[in-house]
């Protein structure tokens, strides 16, 4: 008996990273607050390696109120100033001023931050055959960035719009063959 196919991304070596592959990645997440973490994992990602934010994903839960909207909304530059100084977390001024800009603006977001980001779910698109057949950015990721950044959400580019498209699953990016394609 063969081996299952697997995206190759995750690699073979880290548990938690195969787990989240296999398990979680690609899955529809719905939910404002929930949606909403995943905006922030996303941006603080950027640059960095996501298996950095992955480890780190628990402590980022713990600063960030379980990424209730309404709490880090109101947070203040004193709870910016405690998040600098968490080593749990990607210490960035510019991301987390960005994570609590973005709580804001979603408050004010008509029918919520899921139903907007829902609106640009593609569930038939084709399984790609290869890692190197997924798009960085997409036509659909340009217009969700677009559409963020006129709500004033900031660290939303095409990029990082397309990766919170794959990870909550408006997109199935998962390798034609993959075992985590069906379930």
């Amino acid at each position: 008996m063969s081996e299952p196919i697997r995206c190759s991304w995750p690699g073979l070596a880290d548990p938690m990273y195969l787990a989240y592959h296999d398990e979680e990645w690609g899955r529809p997440v719905k939910g404002d607050d929930a949606v909403y973490e995943r905006v922030v994992l996303e941006a603080f990602q950027s640059g960095l390696s996501w298996l950095t934010i992955l480890r780190k994903r628990e402590n980022f839960r713990a600063a960030f109120d379980h990424f209730s909207i309404p709490k880090v909304a109101a947070y203040t530059e004193h709870d910016a100033e405690r998040l600098l100084a968490d080593p749990g977390i990607v210490r960035n001024r510019a991301k987390i001023e960005a994570a609590i800009a973005n709580a804001r603006a979603a408050l004010d977001l008509p029918g919520g931050l899921s139903d907007l980001v829902w609106r640009y779910a593609d569930p038939d698109a084709p399984a790609p055959r290869t890692t190197a057949d997924v798009p960085a950015t997409t036509p659909a990721s340009k217009a969700l960035a677009k559409e963020l950044k006129q709500h004033g959400f900031r660290f939303v580019g095409p990029t990082t719009a397309y990766a919170l498209m794959q990870a909550i699953g408006l997109v199935n990016d998962h390798i034609e063959g993959c075992l985590a394609r069906t379930r």
